[in-house]
């Protein structure tokens, strides 16, 4: 059962995230991952193995201190468990990051029609079409939380996805279908997870 984090308020994101993500490690998982919108852009870190990977990573390269993420800790269904296949996963304009539990069922079926169109996927992913999915929706003008929902009509299976927006940092949106997702709502801040661990401290 893969672990989801997400973040908006006053702390450093990448603080709460990764916190947040070592409270999931219960849950098994063979890589992990972080992103964060910083100055209209996406910062993205993932590493194949434990978390601990990725916590060195990110102490030999910083993220900014931004007040917005995401994060994952994956279990490999759709590709090997390797740095390319580990969420987070972003549009081809990199506007969105995007993370996933579950299983979209007809994933081959988007990728295939995605790609008629020209769009590299850099993974072997299902998670990596509902990026690609949400982003272009955005880039049709189509806010965040509509561009959500328009792309989960599209899908079959269960999931939960979150994602944000590199031009909208002050929103994280999550859509779930048969699949958990907590929401936490705090005095200036929010969160959300897979699992009430990952926030029950704030």
């Amino acid at each position: 059962m893969c672990g989801i984090v997400g973040y908006v308020g006053p702390q450093r994101a990448q603080d709460v995230v990764i916190d947040g993500l070592r409270r999931l490690e219960y849950r098994g998982y063979d890589s992990a991952g972080i992103a964060v919108v910083h100055d209209g852009e996406l910062v993205v870190a993932k590493r194949s193995g434990k978390l601990a990977n990725l916590e060195k990573e990110l102490a030999d390269h910083p993220l900014p201190a931004t007040h917005t993420g995401i994060g994952h800790t994956r279990w490999a269904t759709h590709g090997r468990p390797n740095d390319a296949n580990a969420h987070p996963h972003t549009g081809g304009a990199r506007r969105i990051a995007l993370v996933h539990n579950g299983i979209i069922e007809n994933f081959a079926e988007l990728r295939a029609r995605i790609e008629a169109d020209d769009h590299v996927f850099l993974s072997e992913t299902d998670t990596e079409i509902a990026a690609h999915l949400v982003e272009l929706q955005v880039q049709s003008g189509v806010e965040l939380p509509i561009a959500m929902q328009r792309v989960c009509q599209q899908l079959d299976g269960a999931f939960t996805l979150v994602a944000v927006d590199a031009e909208d940092p002050d929103r994280v949106v999550a859509a779930r279908r048969n699949s958990p997702l907590v929401v936490g709502l705090g005095e200036g801040e929010n969160f959300l997870g897979s699992d009430v661990a990952a926030f029950i401290e704030h």
